[in-house]
């Protein structure tokens, strides 16, 4: 009787290191979770949730590996026009938290599309820039139009720090799909130029936000509380911090959405300056082994995938550690692999299984 073999093979060019990378950063996100929720029944379960959703996301990714990543191609419009549609209705049946309205809720989980969406607009532009020989000032229009929805809708929720890593993505890959200089110019004028009208749009509170954030010590018990808190959970962790489920800040609540928004500062109280630039350095690993996925690509799609995955995580990483330590706006910007939120972090595995199938299926260099 003839032996039955497995139809599918792990491929032999996998990026482990990549892999391993993730892995520790999702360990590491469990165990400063749990150290800072386990106290709080209404929080308690997030470490758990956390890792049920990395197994989620770690199962997709595995499937991801095996399918070619071009066959996303073919997908692009649907995938573009499903996200809006997620999107708008958020904006109808969404659930409001602290005054935003972000998230769907189906009960045992909580979607929110603007995550989904920061990966269809990587896959959507990827495809456009791919097909596209040169970006004209009509091809220019049409992509900015095609921007501009989805940021809208992300505003009105509203979200202005997805709003941003949209903008930002779509600019760097822009850079990288060969933008003429004079039209990186002329954006910049014109954004300069937006700037005041840009300012009047925003709601009172983001307007609050940055003006903390110029100078958080002007109202230290209001808008100004949660940066300070969080600059004094970075500094009182020191060399070595205070140990997991020990950070006084975090422990005893003067840390806000610390298991979230906040949760390099507790990264940084309770494993100290050490353990943060181990997380950092984790995430510099993570972003060079992309890089990498990108020089190798065999094709132009695959380079654009991965390069505008890079620009999403160096965009989150950059907003999220800054506000932390006071040298950014505070905007609700997830830490990729650490924040706490399903959605988040399924989207992130989602991305590294495509970024998988893209090196295995990477071009042979000859030297």
């Amino acid at each position: 009787m003839a032996k039955y073999k497995f139809p599918f093979k792990i491929p032999k060019d996998l990026d482990w290191i990549m892999l391993t990378a993730v892995i520790i950063l999702i360990a590491l996100a469990i165990s400063v979770i749990y150290s800072t929720t386990y106290n709080d029944p209404a929080t308690s379960g997030l470490a758990l949730y956390h890792g049920i959703y990395a197994i989620i996301g770690f199962v997709i990714a595995g499937i991801l590996i095996f399918i070619d990543y071009r066959a996303i191609r073919s997908y692009y419009l649907i995938l573009y026009i499903l996200g809006l549609a997620l999107l708008i209705l958020v904006l109808i049946f969404g659930k409001t938290v602290f005054g935003a309205t972000r998230w769907i809720d189906f009960g045992f989980f909580q979607l929110q599309p603007s995550e989904i969406f920061k990966l269809i607009l990587i896959l959507f532009l990827a495809k456009i820039f791919s097909d596209t020989k040169e970006l004209n000032l009509k091809k220019l229009f049409i992509i900015f139009i095609l921007v501009l929805i989805p940021v809208s809708l992300v505003l009105a929720e509203p979200d202005l720090g997805t709003a941003l890593v949209f903008i930002i993505v779509t600019l760097g890959m822009l850079i990288i799909a060969g933008l003429r200089k004079i039209y990186l110019l002329g954006i910049g004028v014109l954004a300069i130029v937006a700037s005041p009208i840009a300012w009047i749009l925003l709601r009172d509170y983001q307007k609050q936000r940055i003006l903390t954030f110029l100078n958080p010590t002007s109202d230290p018990f209001g808008a100004g509380y949660n940066v300070l808190q969080s600059i004094i959970a970075v500094g009182s962790g020191r060399i070595t911090g205070q140990g997991l489920g020990y950070g006084t800040q975090s422990q005893l609540d003067f840390l806000p959405i610390k298991h979230s928004d906040f949760i390099f500062a507790v990264f940084a109280e309770e494993l100290g300056f050490i353990g943060a630039i181990i997380l950092l350095l984790l995430f510099l690993l993570l972003i060079i082994r992309i890089i990498r996925v990108a020089k190798v690509a065999s094709d132009d799609f695959g380079m654009l995938v991965a390069s505008g995955i890079a620009i999403m995580f160096i965009a989150q990483i950059l907003i999220n550690v800054g506000m932390n330590l006071g040298i950014m706006p505070v905007t609700g910007i997830p830490l990729p692999f650490i924040s706490s939120g399903g959605t988040s972090l399924i989207v992130n595995l989602v991305s590294v299984g495509i970024l998988l199938s893209i090196v295995s299926r990477h071009r042979k260099l000859v030297f």
